[in-house]
């Protein structure tokens, strides 16, 4: 496996109510964060009810964000393809590759609220086989330049065809994949990658390898290669200096994450109790989340990185567990202890550190010589020009380099 990559994959999960306008702003300011400590991805995603999840239009958000971001690449987590004409999702997305020089990703889904789809008209049973049909059309609009005609029981295209090629050579496609095998399906299809937002809960632990191999099976029936590297796994995450802090901090905000698990979204992996502290407990009990220090997290992802045989990014589910700037001291702890662990940064460093204190002695007696040679070379000058006798230029060498012999001793 190459270098693992790190990022954040935010929903963004607010509770309500609160300013739409500050969440949508403190949104912007961690990503700008995650920029500056050297995160590699952050994935925006797309709702439209529920009141918790305040981003619409993720294309809009990382528009924003790409103008106060310098290397940070960003991406929707995910467009959810059947809300959407799919010439539109296209022209929107290579609009936005051009604007932002090839640092956005598309990532697809099928849409995660079934109240979204009931606004919308839009029967949920439909929506994996919607996604398919639009990313067929999707597709052909990316790479191909022969007009689209295409016909379905929601949507009609006419000789479509986008304006311009996108700025990316490979656009960087990303499937959303819970607990079915839709979006591995999908990755083999379209030569794209995998975005398994339920890595750690039960469900998601159970299906990982069956994933990969129905992934690997798709691409190999398309005339394609699984990549790995395109395998981005998502967990919950708060770390600090010591687990008691941790769980100290999360009492700031997790009562409104099991409000969302138990009350809006309709998944099957979170605990059943909503008392927040005991909810937090069995997260991490079950090895669903981490909420403790670094060392705890790293042993996570090298739990993940041994059940799946390897992946190319680890993404944090953003939320409001804790405060602001107990969140903040999370990410930056991730990329002071966690980063390096996994990117080869520290091996050096620390054998570097070792080999001078095992041979410190000898280094330490090279250097009081060379500061004696210095002083002796000093007063055999002076002595020679009269300024001192030759005695006492003898006594002064002997006695530094006595004082230096008795600081090493102390030391």
């Amino acid at each position: 496996m190459s270098r693992l990559r790190f990022g954040m994959f935010t929903a963004p999960f607010h509770p309500v109510p609160q300013n739409p306008t500050l969440a949508l702003e403190r949104d912007l300011e961690l990503v700008q964060w995650l920029d500056r400590l050297g995160f590699d991805e952050a994935w925006i995603g797309e709702h439209h009810s529920g009141g918790f999840e305040c981003i619409a239009s993720p294309e809009l958000f990382i528009a924003g964000a790409a103008q106060v971001t310098k290397n940070i690449r960003l991406g929707t987590g995910v467009t959810s393809i059947p809300y959407h004409n799919p010439l539109q999702i296209a022209d929107r997305w290579v609009q936005l590759d051009h604007m932002t020089r090839g640092r956005c990703m598309f990532g697809a889904g099928p849409g995660a609220l079934a109240s979204d789809c009931y606004m919308l008209g839009i029967e949920v049973a439909n929506t994996r086989r919607m996604m398919e049909e639009g990313l067929e059309a999707i597709h052909h609009l990316l790479y191909n330049d022969e007009p689209l005609t295409m016909k379905t029981d929601w949507f009609h295209l006419r000789e479509a065809r986008l304006n311009f090629r996108p700025y990316s050579e490979q656009v960087d496609l990303a499937f959303a994949s819970i607990s079915s095998p839709a979006g591995p399906r999908l990755a083999g299809r379209f030569d794209g990658g995998v975005l398994s937002l339920s890595a750690t809960s039960a469900v998601g632990r159970d299906v990982l390898g069956g994933h990969y191999s129905v992934w690997e099976q798709q691409a190999v029936d398309h005339g394609l290669k699984a990549n790995r590297s395109k395998w981005r796994l998502v967990a919950p995450v708060h770390i600090a200096e010591t687990r008691e802090k941790a769980f100290e901090n999360v009492r700031y905000g997790i009562e409104h994450w099991v409000e969302y698990f138990t009350s809006v979204v309709a998944l099957q992996f979170t605990p059943d109790t909503r008392d927040a502290e005991a909810f937090a407990r069995e997260l991490v009990d079950s090895g669903f989340a981490v909420i403790g220090t670094p060392d705890d997290l790293i042993e996570l992802i090298s739990r993940l990185q041994d059940e799946t045989g390897g992946f190319g990014a680890f993404l944090v589910m953003a939320n409001d567990w804790a405060d602001r700037e107990a969140t903040m001291k999370s990410y930056e702890l991730m990329a002071k202890y966690v980063f390096p662990h996994f990117q080869g940064q520290v091996e050096r460093g620390v054998n570097s550190n070792r080999w001078c204190q095992d041979n410190y002695g000898g280094f330490l007696t090279a250097a009081g010589d060379a500061v004696v040679a210095a002083i002796e070379d000093h007063q055999r000058e002076e002595a020679t020009k009269g300024r001192i006798s030759s005695h006492q230029a003898a006594t002064e060498s002997v006695r530094w380099a006595s004082k230096n012999q008795d600081d090493e001793g102390d030391e």
